[in-house]
């Protein structure tokens, strides 16, 4: 009998829903929420109010594109966290009142699990997946994580962030330049027209496999302060270089922990997860390290490193395999570690 899970992922401004059977993926639907371009940030008011709105149409389109029929599902994953609590709530609801009307399981997932086993998402039987162990570098807006993966259920994080996230310095960095909000992309696209080595940015000296990148952040803004004070035209004039500058340097910051950690573990596999996977320096840089070290790499499909369904839903399809359901009675959770 086939194993068919509705994945639901409203942790923060993107509703998706996804349709997974035995595995392999049918569908997955996202609705961004465009209303916050103008704050320059997530509002979280904003967020669950939009989730209330598209939760409805894009469970329906999930399971329309599919071809299933809700009668035809066997369990509901959801994200219980971590995210913004009111945007949790939306999704965590929703997947609790569908299970009681269509008397099936539901399965909580973490949502830094789901980035990284988005790795397991199929769209074909013979779509290769990671072996166990593995070491995934885990990089968002909110998270900075080296994880040694040996189960699905099974992660042990080796180092962190002590402050700012990567995401958070291109965001923030991206946002000083006058960039529009979300800045990582801007501050990609611009790379790629710029000098790399043009300017030179401080890099933290964090002890074992823990990042920060507040300093580099400071740095970078002192940066512009300074020469701003004798050439007002700077940031206009120096766009590109800057934006290739600032991805070189966090990407050296991300490279030198992760090359760390492969030389402690001894792994073969790297994978990499999270917003900031979709960066195409980022992506490049792994590649480059994995066959420069004789490595296996995964790096994720674009589609599957931003907040999305799919990766809840294969998340959730492994947990009913071992019947691991949840209960009406949890609520969802704002901060946890892997």
């Amino acid at each position: 009998m086939s194993i068919t899970i509705l994945g639901i992922e409203s942790s923060c401004d993107d509703t998706s829903a996804a349709v997974i059977r035995d595995g392999l993926l049918l569908s997955n639907v996202i609705a961004s929420q465009s209303v916050h371009e103008e704050y320059g940030g997530v509002v979280p008011e904003l967020a669950s109010r939009a989730h209330q709105q598209n939760i409805v149409p894009v469970v329906s389109a999930a399971l329309k594109r599919a071809g299933v029929d809700k009668s035809e599902l066997s369990a509901i994953a959801f994200t219980r966290g971590p995210g913004l609590l009111g945007s949790l709530l939306v999704g965590t609801s929703f997947a609790k009142g569908m299970s009681l009307g269509l008397r099936i399981p539901i399965v909580d997932v973490n949502h830094l699990h789901g980035h990284v086993l988005s790795h397991f998402i199929r769209r074909n039987p013979d779509d290769e997946v990671p072996e166990y162990p593995f070491l995934t570098l885990l990089i968002s807006g909110g998270n900075s994580q080296l994880i040694m993966v040996k189960n699905y259920n099974d992660m042990e994080i080796l180092g962190a962030t002590i402050d700012d996230a990567a995401g958070e310095a291109f965001d923030k960095c991206a946002k000083v330049m006058g960039l529009p909000y979300p800045g990582g992309p801007h501050i990609d696209r611009l790379a790629t027209e710029g000098d790399a080595m043009r300017f030179k940015f401080a890099k933290p000296h964090i002890p074992g496999l823990d990042y920060s990148f507040s300093g580099l952040k400071t740095s970078f803004l002192y940066t512009l302060r300074d020469n701003l004070k004798e050439n007002p035209d700077f940031i206009d004039a120096n766009r590109a270089d800057l934006a290739a500058s600032l991805q070189r340097t966090i990407i050296e910051i991300l490279i030198d922990k992760l090359n760390k950690a492969v030389k402690q573990t001894g792994v073969k596999t790297v994978a990499i997860g999270g917003g900031v996977s979709a960066n195409s320096g980022v992506r490049n840089a792994v590649a480059a390290y994995c066959e420069k070290n004789g490595l296996k790499a995964f790096i994720p499909e674009r589609a599957f490193t931003t907040d999305n369904a799919a990766m809840v839903a294969i998340a959730g399809y492994y947990k009913y395999l071992d019947k691991i359901f949840c209960g009406y009675d949890e609520v969802p959770f704002a901060r946890v570690t892997v």
